[in-house]
């Protein structure tokens, strides 16, 4: 589904992703993890078409994504970190404006977007603008826009952050009947367990370097996910001495 070859990106002198060779098969719930400043996000906006890198290519189904960016953003749905919506719209209304900016009839629209609110638990909330919903409903909200189009690929940036275990158990079974039904999924998330839960593959990064990748059984290596990231990535700052910190 997705090829990635020696994608590069600086900010200034910081190389941010450092010659990214990676490939995502259609069908598969891919988890892409790397600790904070990893280059995750940096990487999926360039897959996506939302940053341009310095160097590399990207291409979705066969198609270079910096040559056809309109003809491959129409095969994408996306839930981009610091999501930002138009939230002044209820949301109902911002699932109407989603399915007409992607060309879609009003009849086909109605009927997703009835449909989605349903799944993901907003239905009483639709008349509702969205600024006034909480973090977890306007992630739910944002999903649902990400996916009314019915695209081939999806890429969430951390989707579960601020979900309810209901809601969150909702969204698993909406993924995973997506991907079995063909579709691909690239998850970004810090929640290891997460990961290997719903996942059938997995890439680690690190400082914008790919440290491993393969089949969630291949990565761990016999151990779980965690303990595989941990030892990959390294333990972490030596927190020191902080007796102090305790109860008065």
């Amino acid at each position: 589904m997705v090829a990635i070859r020696s994608l590069t990106k600086y900010f200034g002198q910081m190389c941010a992703v450092n010659g990214l060779n990676l490939d995502i098969p259609a069908g598969s719930m891919y988890g892409f993890v790397g600790p904070n400043g990893a280059g995750k996000t940096t990487t999926l906006s360039m897959v996506t078409g939302l940053l341009k890198p310095d160097a590399g290519a990207v291409w979705v189904k066969g198609i270079d994504v910096w040559s056809n960016l309109a003809l491959v953003k129409a095969k994408i749905g996306i839930l981009p970190d610091r999501l930002r919506l138009f939230d002044r719209l209820s949301g109902q209304e911002l699932l109407t404006y989603t399915g007409l900016l992607r060309g879609m009839d009003k009849a086909t629209i109605a009927k997703r977007s009835a449909d989605l609110l349903g799944a993901l638990g907003l239905a009483d909330d639709a008349r509702k603008t969205v600024a006034d919903y909480s973090a977890g409903m306007t992630k739910k909200i944002g999903l649902a826009c990400a996916v009314l189009h019915a695209p081939d690929l999806l890429v969430l940036d951390e989707p579960f952050e601020a979900i309810d275990p209901v809601s969150a158990r909702a969204i698993s079974e909406i993924l995973g009947g997506f991907v079995r039904d063909g579709g691909t999924v690239i998850l970004s998330s810090h929640v290891m367990d997460t990961v290997q839960r719903l996942c059938d593959h997995v890439a680690i990064i690190a400082h914008g370097t790919l440290l491993a990748a393969g089949t969630v059984a291949q990565v761990a290596g016999g151990v779980d996910l965690e303990t595989r990231f941990i030892g990959l990535v390294g333990g972490g700052p030596d927190v020191g001495e902080l007796s102090w910190l305790r109860p008065s």
